[in-house]
C-alpha cells in the first residue's frame, strides 16, 4: 500500500476534481463514479480517505473499493454508495445525505449525525452512532462496543450482536437490537418494542430485508434517572505574573521608538498566512459574534485587524474551531474562514489514518492553502507536536487548561523541551491556548519561552470593551519590548526571563531573580 503522504495527495486530487462536477451532475441527475475508468472498467480504490465532504442536495456518487476514514462527512444532501468497505467516521456530521456501505464500516460510523440516513450491510466497529442528535443508522451485522454512546436523538437499528456498554451516556433516541445485547450500563433501559413503535420503525425502513422482527429489543435513556453536576476540571494553579522580563544588558528604548509586534500564522510558501497585529488571537466563546452590527465604527476598525479563534460565523480572517459539538456546521463555516483548527480534545481519539482523513476533508472544503492548526492538552504536547509535523499542520497549539491544574510557569519547560525536540527543523509553529485573558506581559513571556502564537480567553462580552482590551494589550506588549530593549517580538529570548520567587523557579527551570541561575535540582541527572 502506498505511503501516507501519497494516499493523502491522491485523496485531495480526487476531491479537487470532483467538487466542480457535483453541481453539473446534480442538474443532469447523473451519477459520479469513483473507482472506475472513463470506459467503465473497475479500478477499485485502496485507502483513499476524506472523500466527498459536504455533499450537496442532488449529488449522487458511487465508489468502488476500500475507502479510508471520514468518507462522505458533513453531508447536506444527495446520496453516496460504497461498493466495498469504509474506514472510521463514515458519514460523521451528516446532516441530510443518504449513505450506503455495502460491506464493513469502521469505528464511529455516523458520529454526531444530525439528519439523513446511513446503512451498513456487513457490520460496524466501535462507537457506531455515537453522539447522534438525529437521523437514522441501520447496521446489518455485528456492532462493536458503545453503540449509540452519548446520543441525544435519532434511531439506530442493529441486525446483529452488539458489544459491551450499548447506549452508554445516551440521553435520548432509540437503539433497536435484533440480536444478542449485553446488560446496558446505568441510565439505559432495555425493554421490548411496543407494537406501535415496531410498526413505525418498519414503515420508516423502506427496505423490507431490514425490517425489525417483533422479538427485537429497544435501548432508551432512563426517564427518571438523576442528573448529578460534577465539580469540573481543576483550573490552573497560577498565571505568569511570577515570571519577570529583564533587559539582559540591552539599553531601554525611548517611549516613542517603533517596535515590531506583527506575527504570521503560517510561515511556508505553500500557505496563505494570516497576519496578526500582535502574536495573540482572542479565543471567542461560542455565543459571541463579531459581525459587529451593534459595534461602533471605531470598534469595528480595531476588531477587523485581529484574527480570532471562533466557534461560529467566522470572518475571512478568523480561524474556525472544528470540534465534536458542531460538525454539521463545518461545511458552511470552514470555506468562509481564513483557516481552521482541529480541537483534538473535543473529538474522539483518532489514529494517524483517521486524522489524515479529517484533514483531507477539511482541506478539500477550506480556502486554498488556508493555514491549519491542531489543539490539544499541554499534558500531551509531545504527541501534539509530533502529530502536527507528521500531518503537515502549520500550528500546534497546546491548551494550558487541560484539567490537571498545571500552572503556566510549569508548562513553560514542558513546551520548550518539546519545541526543541520536535519543531526545531520543521515549519510548524508552536502556540498555546490560555484559560485567562492575557496581558502584554503574558504574551511577551510566552514568546521569550519559545512560543510563536498565543490564544487567549476574552475578558469581556461587549465588543467595545473587547476592542479596548486588544488595543491595551498591544500597547502593553510594545511597552515591554521597549523596556527590555528589543525592537521586535522575534528578539525575545529565554535569557530575558526570570522567576520572581523560588516556587516559580522550582517548577519552571528559569533563573531565579537575584540568584542568577536555575535552582540546583534542574542540573541533576
Amino acid at each position: 500500500m502506498a505511503g501516507t503522504s501519497e494516499v493523502v495527495q491522491r485523496s485531495l486530487n480526487i476531491n479537487t476534481k470532483l467538487v466542480p462536477r457535483l453541481e453539473a451532475a446534480a442538474k443532469q441527475n447523473a451519477i459520479l463514479r469513483i473507482g472506475w475508468t472513463n470506459a467503465g472498467d473497475p479500478v477499485p480504490k485502496n485507502g483513499e480517505l476524506g472523500l466527498c465532504p459536504g455533499l450537496p442536495e442532488g449529488a449522487r456518487i458511487r465508489a468502488l473499493g476500500v475507502l479510508g476514514s471520514w468518507t462522505a462527512a458533513f453531508g447536506k444532501g444527495g446520496t453516496f454508495t460504497i461498493q466495498g468497505d469504509s474506514g472510521g467516521f463514515l458519514g460523521a456530521g451528516n446532516d441530510g445525505t443518504s449513505i450506503r456501505c455495502e460491506q464493513l464500516s469502521g469505528d464511529f460510523t455516523g458520529f454526531a449525525m444530525h439528519s439523513g440516513d446511513i446503512t451498513v450491510l456487513e457490520g460496524a466497529g466501535n462507537d457506531a452512532g455515537a453522539m447522534m442528535t438525529g437521523g437514522r443508522l441501520v447496521v446489518r451485522g455485528p456492532c462493536g462496543a458503545r453503540v449509540g454512546g452519548g446520543m441525544s436523538d435519532g434511531l439506530i437499528v442493529v441486525h446483529g450482536d452488539v458489544g459491551p456498554d450499548p447506549g452508554a451516556g445516551m440521553t435520548g433516541g432509540c437503539i433497536v437490537v435484533n440480536g444478542r445485547c449485553p446488560t446496558p450500563p446505568p441510565g439505559v433501559v432495555l425493554r421490548p418494542l411496543e407494537t406501535k413503535e415496531l410498526n413505525a420503525i418498519n414503515k420508516e425502513l423502506a427496505d423490507e430485508s431490514l425490517h425489525v422482527p417483533s422479538d427485537a429489543v429497544c435501548l432508551s435513556a432512563h426517564e427518571n434517572s438523576l442528573t448529578v453536576e460534577g465539580l469540573g476540571d481543576m483550573v490552573s494553579s497560577s498565571d505568569l505574573s511570577s515570571v519577570g522580563l529583564t533587559p539582559s544588558g540591552q539599553p531601554r528604548l525611548p517611549p516613542y521608538a517603533t517596535v515590531d509586534t506583527i506575527a504570521l500564522i503560517g510561515v511556508t510558501e505553500e500557505v496563505n498566512p494570516l497576519a496578526l497585529p500582535i502574536p495573540m488571537m482572542p479565543h471567542l466563546p461560542a455565543d459571541m459574534d463579531l459581525s459587529g452590527e451593534s459595534a461602533s465604527e471605531a470598534t469595528q476598525a480595531v476588531l477587523n485587524q485581529h484574527p480570532s479563534l471562533v466557534h461560529n460565523q467566522p470572518r475571512s480572517m478568523d480561524v474556525y474551531i472544528v470540534d465534536g459539538d458542531r460538525l454539521t456546521d463545518v461545511v458552511n463555516a470552514v470555506p468562509m474562514a481564513g483557516g481552521f483548527a482541529v480541537d483534538l480534545d473535543r473529538l474522539p481519539s483518532m489514529n494517524a489514518e483517521q486524522l489524515d482523513g479529517l484533514l483531507v476533508a477539511l482541506r478539500s472544503i477550506a480556502r486554498e492553502n488556508a493555514p491549519s492548526m491542531l489543539i490539544q492538552a499541554v499534558g500531551r504536547v509531545e504527541a501534539l507536536h509530533r502529530s502536527a509535523v507528521h500531518h503537515d499542520v502549520h500550528v500546534a497549539m497546546a491548551r494550558i487548561e487541560d484539567g490537571s491544574g498545571l500552572s503556566e510557569a510549569a508548562a513553560l519547560p514542558i513546551i520548550g523541551r518539546s519545541n526543541k525536540e520536535h519543531l526545531t527543523d520543521s515549519s510548524t509553529q508552536s502556540a498555546v491556548l490560555l484559560g485567562f485573558a492575557a496581558t502584554g506581559h503574558d504574551v511577551a513571556v510566552l514568546l521569550a519561552a519559545g512560543v510563536h502564537i498565543v490564544a487567549s480567553e476574552v475578558p469581556v462580552a461587549d465588543l467595545d470593551d473587547m476592542a479596548l482590551w486588544l488595543m491595551g494589550t498591544q500597547d502593553d506588549l510594545a511597552h515591554e519590548l521597549r523596556r527590555v530593549g528589543v525592537t521586535s517580538v522575534d528578539m525575545l529570548q529565554r535569557q530575558h526571563l526570570r522567576a520572581l520567587d523560588t516556587e516559580t523557579a522550582s517548577v519552571s527551570g528559569l533563573r531565579l531573580a537575584g540568584y542568577g541561575r536555575p535552582l540546583p535540582h534542574w542540573f541533576a541527572r
